[in-house]
């Protein structure tokens, strides 16, 4: 990818917070990172929940524009089949379990115990991505995944090396991208197989660099200048940015970003946004 400074966005940003747009025409794929600096004591970023009572759906833009952040992306899986929609995997905010994390799938009459990724803010300052489960109102989380395969179940998740997952605000999606500093993508181990998860789509992903630093990407999709990007070549982009650990996020229609108020880029080709239940919003003080 070939990357430049959006400066015309930048320019009314401060500066812990830089969006950078882009390109590769020989795929093709158009791409757009926020690098945020979350250990200035000026910003922080949380997740955000619909408060739309009629469907729990608004669109990044209604998010950005009632809660005056600076810069918002879509969040996690959702019911787009039912209204209102219910999050389809782990939402806490402010230290309030408003989904569970989902714990078993079925594939072909089969069951599998799973552990999807999810991202935190923990209390004591820092960002994490993990696998976790949810029991009752304590969130455990795995240094690795179940080891499911396809038509191979676990038998049940292991809780000798479980910990206690200490955050305040956490959104579960899935798969990993990168773990420990290296591509790990967990599609199978979380049960993705069987679902248009692991195809080309426009993506959303998060992640964070060493330097404490937030990472936000979107990609475009389902257009003729960018068809979309594979989990494999999500994760190298990534990677490419001194991402220690990512995970993916909702996409499709949903990927959406949203940087002081402007959409960044086109949704599934388009400039209507998808409304969204859950998502990642960024504030300065």
């Amino acid at each position: 990818m070939s990357w430049r400074s959006v400066d015309s966005i930048n320019v009314n940003l401060p500066e812990g917070i830089r969006l950078y747009a882009g390109t590769n025409d020989t795929l093709p794929l158009k791409a757009w990172y926020v690098r945020i600096d979350e250990k200035d004591p000026y910003i922080y970023s949380k997740v955000v929940v619909s408060d739309d009572t009629t469907d729990n759906r608004e669109t990044v833009s209604s998010f950005a524009r009632d809660l005056g952040a600076r810069v918002v992306v879509n969040g996690g899986y959702f019911t787009m089949n039912k209204t209102p929609a219910s999050h389809s995997g782990l939402l806490m905010v402010e230290g309030k379990i408003i989904e569970p994390a989902t714990n078993q799938v079925i594939r072909d009459s089969i069951e599998y115990n799973i552990a999807r990724t999810a991202f935190g803010f923990y209390y004591e300052d820092g960002i994490d991505i993990s696998w976790v489960s949810t029991k009752e109102d304590t969130i455990y989380s795995w240094s690795e995944p179940p080891a499911n395969r396809p038509g191979i179940p676990t038998d049940s998740l292991e809780m000798a090396n479980v910990e206690v997952w200490n955050v305040h605000d956490a959104i579960g999606a899935g798969p990993a991208l990168i773990m420990d500093g290296g591509i790990k993508i967990t599609s199978d181990e979380e049960v993705f197989f069987g679902t248009s998860i692991p195809r080309t789509h426009p993506r959303t992903a998060i992640g964070y660099t060493n330097k404490g630093e937030l990472i936000i990407m979107v990609v475009d999709g389902r257009q003729e200048k960018s068809r979309g990007a594979t989990l494999e070549e999500l994760a190298e982009l990534m990677l490419d940015l001194g991402v220690v650990e990512a995970m993916n996020l909702d996409g499709g229609g949903s990927s959406t970003l949203v940087v002081d108020n402007n959409l960044i880029n086109l949704p599934a080709g388009k400039k209507i946004e998808r409304e969204v239940m859950s998502a990642i919003a960024t504030f300065t003080k």
